[in-house]
Formats: structure tokens, sequence, C-alpha cells
């Protein structure tokens, strides 16, 4: 080593060295990172459904599994569990369907009453708002609503209509897949891995399935107590589109956080509408008591430490996953944040020779 290799070596490893190294390591990694995250970005009409059918494929692997064991062979059990999954999707959908196809008169003549209520408060309520004004108003929303900004909208939401059916065949497609070649798949992108490599990844794979499937059974287990609870008190208050309403519950209860007070939200500015401010008062009681009581007990019962993330990583991740994909990315964040550090926790965990060896044996059993 020359005296010019020596020094550079020494520059590098003093105090002021050995930091600026890590600094560089970790910029180095947030470039990757970045990278990734761009690439996903630009790439959501293929990220976003193999996302959500991995989500799908760990919530109906136990079904397959099931069927399977009972001898059933792995193309009927895989048929079966996603044609079973589509039959209950297509009920619910035609049944919130019918309820807004048989209330939404209902819903927008009492719209239209408390508009008109609201209009004579202005007008001759102590605002002192004439009418003038609230012509103009009129006036500058129907020009919003034709103005080329609202056209181009109205394009860009047709383009997003067409990319969501074509997401939701290679979705179903993909799960497909999964479901039926999930492990063969999994196996066959840990072959260029070490030995140990490959049982480490095992591990992983097998917790990551877990903690997803775990994560969608007990939010749905939740989201359908709390869709019961809400729907019944919406039902012996009167107040119109219950099916709908209780079915948004139970799909906001899959965005921790934010999603059960967004549904509850609307479920009160719809019984605030069509029935008064004391309804509303109630409906509001209701899902307070309804989020307490899923917080401080169902969801810990039913969930246990299936999903051990703190509320601020919940929340961090809700933001990032609605920044770079809209309401999917607040879906599909948590799940992902907490597979991310299971995957690390397991990652850096010893286990048993013997049982990682079992383990393998059993999994490569299965395959055949």
């Amino acid at each position: 080593m020359d005296h010019r290799t020596a020094s550079v070596a020494g520059m590098w490893g003093d105090r002021l060295g050995r930091p600026a190294t890590r600094a560089a390591q970790v910029l180095l990694l947030l470039a990757l990172a970045s990278s990734v995250v761009f690439a996903m970005t630009r790439l959501k009409l293929l990220v976003i459904p193999v996302l959500v059918a991995l989500i799908l494929a760990a919530a109906l692997a136990p079904v397959v599994r099931f069927l399977r064991a009972r001898g059933w062979p792995p193309l009927l059990a895989t048929w079966t569990s996603l044609l079973g999954a589509l039959g209950v999707l297509s009920v619910v959908l035609w049944l919130v369907g019918r309820g807004f196809r048989n209330e939404w008169p209902r819903l927008v003549e009492e719209a239209e009453r408390g508009i008109t209520e609201l209009e004579r408060f202005l007008t001759d309520g102590p605002l002192g708002i004439s009418q003038q004004q609230l012509e103009s108003v009129r006036r500058t929303a129907a020009e919003a609503l034709t103005s080329d900004a609202a056209q181009a909208g109205a394009v860009r939401g047709a383009t997003a209509a067409i990319e969501a059916v074509a997401g939701v065949l290679l979705g179903l497609v993909v799960l497909f897949f999964l479901l039926k070649d999930g492990r063969r798949i999994y196996t066959f992108l840990l072959t260029p891995l070490a030995p140990e490599t490959q049982r480490r990844a095992v591990r992983i794979g097998d917790r990551s399935v877990d903690v997803l499937g775990g994560y969608v059974r007990g939010t749905a287990i939740v989201a359908l107590v709390d869709a019961v609870v809400i729907g019944v008190a919406l039902l012996i208050l009167g107040v119109p589109l219950v099916l709908p309403l209780a079915t948004i519950v139970f799909l906001g209860a899959f965005i921790p956080l934010i999603g059960a007070v967004l549904a509850g939200a609307l479920a009160a500015l719809v019984a605030l509408v069509a029935n008064g401010p004391v309804t509303a008062l109630i409906v509001v009681a209701v899902v307070i008591g309804v989020n307490q009581l899923e917080g401080d007990f169902l969801a810990p019962v039913v969930m246990g430490k299936t999903l051990r993330l703190h509320p601020l990583a919940i929340l961090l991740a809700l933001t990032a996953g609605t920044i770079l994909a809209g309401f999917i990315g607040a879906l599909l964040a948590v799940p992902i944040a907490a597979v991310g550090w299971a995957a690390i926790k397991e990652w850096n965990a010893t286990a048993p020779e013997g049982s990682i060896g079992a383990r393998s044996s059993a999994l490569s059993a299965e395959d055949t």
C-alpha cells in the first residue's frame, strides 16, 4: 500500500470518515428506494392488482387448503374458493344497488327540501343574503360544472374507469394463479438463493401470509360487526339507504383510524338531511360508541397480535399510501407496512435448524 492509498484509507477511517461512509450508504439506499417507488407509481396498473391479489390470496388460502386437505383436486378447490368469493361480492353489490334504487328518490326529495329550507334561512335569517347573491352562486356552480376543466376531468374519469376494469381482470387472473400455484411460484423465485437464505425466505413468506390473512380476516369480522350494529341503529331510526350506508361502514373499517370516522360522518349527514338534527346526533352517538367498542374490546380480541404497529406508524403508512396511490393506496398501506415489519423481524429471528428443515420438507411435500 503506497502513501496515497494509506492516506485515503485513513481519511475514510477517522472519526469523520466513518459517519461519512454511513451517510453515503444511507443516501444510496434512499436513492434505490426512491427509484423503486417511482417505478411502482408509473406501473400502478400492474402493481396495484398484484398487491390486491396477494392480500386476497392470503385471506382465501385457508379455504383452498381446507378443500385440498379433504381430497379436492387443486384446480377444483381454487375455482370453488374464487367463485364463492365472487358470488358473495356480487350478492352484496346487488343488494346495495337495490337499496340505492329503492331509497334514492326519497333521499333526493329530502335533500331538495333541506336545500330549500337552507336558502330560506340564508335569505330571511340573520345573515341577510339576498336572492340575487344566491342566484350568482348557482350560476358560478353551473359554469364550473360545464367548464373545460370539468369536461377534461370527465375524460380522465372515463380513462380511469377503463383502467380500473383492466386492473380488476388482471387481478382476478393473478389471484387465480396465486391460489392454485402460489407455493410453487414462491419456491421458484427462491431458487437462485443460497440454502440458508432460502430457509429464511421461506419463514418470511409463511409469516407474511399469516399476517396478511389474519389482518384481512380479522378486519372483515370487525367491519361486519360495525356494519351490523350501525345498520340496525339506522334501521330503527328510520334513516334511508340503510344497506348502502352499512356497506360503506364495512368498507371504511379497512382504512384504520380514519375510515370509520368518514363512514360515520356520511351516515350522520344522510340522517341530518332525511330525519333532522336529533336523529343525526343519535347516529353520531351510536358511531362513537361502536368505535369505542371496536378499539377497546373487539379489535384486540379478534385481531390479537396480527397487526403489531404503533398508531403513529399506521398514520404515516396511510399518509404515504394515499399520496402514492389515492384511495387504493390507503387500503393497501397498512397491511403492506405490517408485512414489511413482520418480514424484517422474521429475517433477524433465529430458529432451530431441525424445525426449519422439517418445515421446508413439509412445504416440498405439499408442492408435490
